[in-house]
């Protein structure tokens, strides 16, 4: 019964991990109607999170941008030997973002930059097949960050500056899959962990040899962000000597990938321009992720996760129209981290097609609505979550696997200001 319960609790660390790796590609209405393309796109102070070297390219003295999107997620899970089926009921996601920039003179912008990059909400319904692992998570992380951007020359940029994140996690799962009180209530743990904080740091290039070509590289490092004297509430005990659970804290390291984007844009006419951007994620930092418990009689556990590094291949288009219009569609291809018998319902994913769309409305010469849309369509995969005992000899917990198809849909609205 004691190893049940020491199991449930390093499948616990599964969701952080997931939660904590799952990365939320919504960081500007323009360049996510472009296929989330940006790197080398000058267009207004997104620059900000895509390439804060070209910055110093806008035009204008003041940029800023400002947007909200909602994800709407559905998540099916089924296991067709047992005939079970499940579905989440998640909460709508609202990632935001805020951009500001002021030009100092030709050669030197200054910014700031606040946005979401990482950030899940997923509820599965009550008691379900895979309670045991996973019955609801709430992960929020923001990055905050100053930068500047510097002309070296007429046609070459670099920019950069640090990155400070704030965040918070709260999960829930049932202890094991049978064991309730004397009511009938499945015994389950909350982790909560607030306040949490780290630094990093980003920085990038931007070059034109020509006029109508322009070429960027920007890089954001890893990031590891360390939880200590985190909550673990735990519920609906049985008072028994073979569960001597009592709420206690717990330290974690929780590591957020380094990245790398190189893009390309080309401005065809006045009317045409088309972007491609690749993305490289380091998620191999997610190797597994340890976590002490205070309650004497709790071991430290690893929990496995095994994540390889994965790529993005984004393409995107935009057309102006007239003085008022701007339209702009895009693709980009999503590669998942997981790797085939590490699949936990969390945050579940697979390789996944991303078709985008939006425009731009001129209300003034200072101000523009931006209005974007996102389909993405994950690839169906039946998988489980049980890893190698080679690698991980230590882990003893139970296979658990089914076949998950996903889908989600996310709106977005922004304004551009500039003066």
């Amino acid at each position: 019964m004691k190893r049940l319960f020491l199991l449930g609790l390093v499948m616990m660390a599964t969701a952080i991990t997931y939660a904590g790796g799952y990365r939320v590609s919504l960081q500007g209405q323009r360049g996510l109607a472009m296929g989330h393309t940006g790197v080398a796109v000058v267009n207004n102070a997104e620059l900000a999170f895509f390439n804060p070297a070209g910055l110093v390219f806008l035009e204008n003295k003041i940029n800023a941008a400002v947007g909200v999107s909602a994800v709407f997620s559905d998540v099916v899970w089924q296991n067709d030997e047992f005939g079970q089926m499940a579905r989440t009921d998640s909460p709508t996601g609202t990632p935001f973002y805020a951009y500001f920039s002021y030009k100092l003179s030709e050669k030197f912008t200054l910014g700031l930059a606040a946005y979401t990059p990482y950030g899940s909400s997923v509820a599965w319904e009550k008691d379900w097949a895979g309670s045991h692992l996973v019955n609801d998570i709430e992960l929020a992380a923001i990055y905050v960050q100053a930068l500047a951007s510097y002309k070296i020359t007429d046609n070459l940029s670099v920019g950069g500056g640090p990155i400070y994140v704030n965040g918070s996690v709260n999960f829930n799962r049932n202890l094991n899959r049978t064991l309730t009180d004397l009511e009938g209530n499945r015994s389950n743990v909350t982790i909560d962990a607030s306040g949490v904080s780290a630094w990093g740091w980003s920085a990038g290039a931007m070059w034109e040899p020509v006029d109508s070509l322009r070429i960027g590289v920007n890089y954001r490092s890893e990031i590891l962000v360390e939880a200590e004297n985190g909550d673990a509430d735990f519920q609906n005990i049985p008072n028994s000597p073979l569960t001597p659970f009592e709420d206690t804290q717990f330290d974690a390291t929780l590591p957020l990938p380094a990245e790398l984007s190189i893009g390309a844009s080309y401005q065809l006419n006045d009317q045409w321009l088309f972007a491609f951007d690749y993305n490289r994620t380091f998620w191999d930092v997610y190797r597994s992720l340890d976590l002490d418990f205070a309650q004497p009689g709790i071991p430290d556990s690893n929990n496995p996760r095994n994540y390889k590094d994965a790529s993005i291949y984004r393409f995107g288009l935009q057309y102006t129209a007239n003085e008022t219009f701007t339209l702009r569609a895009g693709y980009y291809f999503d590669e998942s981290p997981v790797q085939s018998g590490y699949f936990a319902p969390e945050t579940p994913r697979n390789d996944s097609n991303n078709f985008t769309g939006g425009l731009s409305v001129n209300v003034t010469d200072k101000i523009a609505i931006d209005a974007s849309f996102l389909y993405s369509r994950f690839e169906e995969v039946n998988e489980s979550y049980d890893p190698d005992p080679s690698e991980f000899p230590n882990y003893e917990g139970e296979a658990f696997g089914g076949t998950y198809k996903s889908s989600a849909f996310v709106p977005g609205l922004g304004v551009t200001i500039k003066i």
